[in-house]
């Protein structure tokens, strides 16, 4: 698994997990791996150590607050995007407090997220890039 750009997606909603996917594949080289709850998402995150998480706020089970608190509890250098509908104000705040390092409000645009990978990994050029100057 070294040398390879993980990126978790975490959402109950199976067309949601569908659509990051789609737009963080196209991104150099990562992979992606998808939980549709919270408790196989702590899984996965123990197995790759992916460099990313984009996680849903609103799931059944643990939520996405407390998948974050114990991700941060077990890694505090995780990087976790919450995604929020509108309307979440009160647990976008929360998230941000708990050890989120961002948030993105759907409906979003694929430039938000392809900005939120980048973030994640600094050292990776954007697909399309000029390599010279």
């Amino acid at each position: 698994m070294s040398g390879e750009k993980w990126v978790l997606i975490v959402d109950d909603a199976a067309f949601m997990r569908s659509m990051l996917k789609k737009v963080i594949v196209g991104e150099n080289g990562f992979r992606v791996l998808e939980a549709p709850d919270g408790a196989q998402a702590l899984k996965l995150y123990q197995e790759y150590r992916p460099g990313l998480v984009l996680l849903d706020i609103s799931m059944p089970g643990m939520n996405g607050i407390e998948v974050l608190k114990e991700l941060k509890r077990r890694d505090p250098m995780a990087f976790v995007i919450m995604c929020s509908a509108i309307g979440q104000e009160s647990m976008i705040r929360e998230a941000l407090d708990s050890g989120a390092s961002d948030f993105i409000v759907k409906p979003f645009k694929p430039e938000q997220i392809t900005a939120a990978v980048r973030r994640a990994f600094p050292s990776e050029k954007p697909a399309g890039a000029e390599g010279n100057k």
